[in-house]
């Protein structure tokens, strides 16, 4: 896959040629420096821009050459979308964020999943609150159950813990992490920290639009090494990763 800004002398290739698959129930992470097209990745892979040359595979069907509604439809019924910024409605409820994307796609809610899905995240007794009345953390909650009510094939995340503190990221990735294991969703996150990094099965490490290299298994240590070598970390301390409970993955 590739993808350029622009032509000619002035264009940017942002994807310099990026083949890569990743594993159904697997939670991954793309990292690297800055510029070294992850957000380009992601947006291209979930359907959100179209690269200039190559094919997108997902959940089996080729994408790349769908139209516009047929994107739509993809996006809101095979895709869970978690931002760094949360992207919620300011003047809608708890519940009614959540069950957005099935009204958009013209299906009623199954209220019993909506529930235990609120209460996965642990927001049962936030339904009726709007964002500007929860935490930070409690509306990327939000976020992330309006992401697994739809049960899409795979969820995308944007630097879902970018703008959170340390104590609150940990249990969003937490979450996360039990969306793989419980549910058996495929999680592809974009991150510039080892610590929730080392949450992924798998890390994978661009460059200049190039895919550099990759680690299995990782830890925020080992992650932190590898970036350095990249130029992508500097010697900011960095947090103690927590040991991850249940094993088998």
């Amino acid at each position: 896959m590739r993808k350029t800004y622009g032509s000619g002398s002035g264009g940017v290739e942002a994807l310099a040629g990026v083949t890569i698959g990743f594993q159904s129930g697997t939670l991954n992470a793309v990292m690297g420096p800055s510029g070294s097209g992850k957000s380009t990745f992601l947006h291209c892979t979930a359907g959100l821009d179209r690269p200039t040359s190559g094919s997108i595979v997902f959940d089996g069907e080729e994408i790349t050459g769908l139209g516009e509604v047929a994107l739509t439809r993809l996006r809101r019924e095979r895709i869970g979308f978690v931002f760094q910024s949360f992207n919620l409605l300011p003047a809608l409820t708890v519940v009614q964020n959540v069950t957005l994307p099935m009204k958009l796609a013209g299906r009623e809610p199954d209220h019993a999943l909506v529930a235990e899905v609120i209460a996965r995240v642990g927001l049962s007794d936030r339904t009726g609150h709007r964002p500007n009345e929860l935490s930070g953390g409690q509306q990327q909650r939000v976020a992330i159950a309006r992401a697994l009510v739809t049960q899409p094939a795979v969820i995308f995340a944007d630097e879902p813990t970018g703008a959170l503190d340390t104590r609150t990221a940990l249990e969003v990735l937490t979450l996360l992490r039990e969306s793989v294991e419980q549910a058996g969703q495929t999680v592809v996150m974009v991150t510039h920290d080892p610590v929730a990094a080392s949450y992924a099965d798998r890390v994978v490490f661009l460059a200049d639009g190039r895919l550099v290299g990759e680690l299995q298994q990782p830890t925020a240590e080992a992650v932190a090494e590898r970036l350095t070598h990249l130029g992508a970390w500097d010697e900011r301390p960095q947090r103690q990763a927590p040991s991850r409970s249940g094993g088998g993955y």
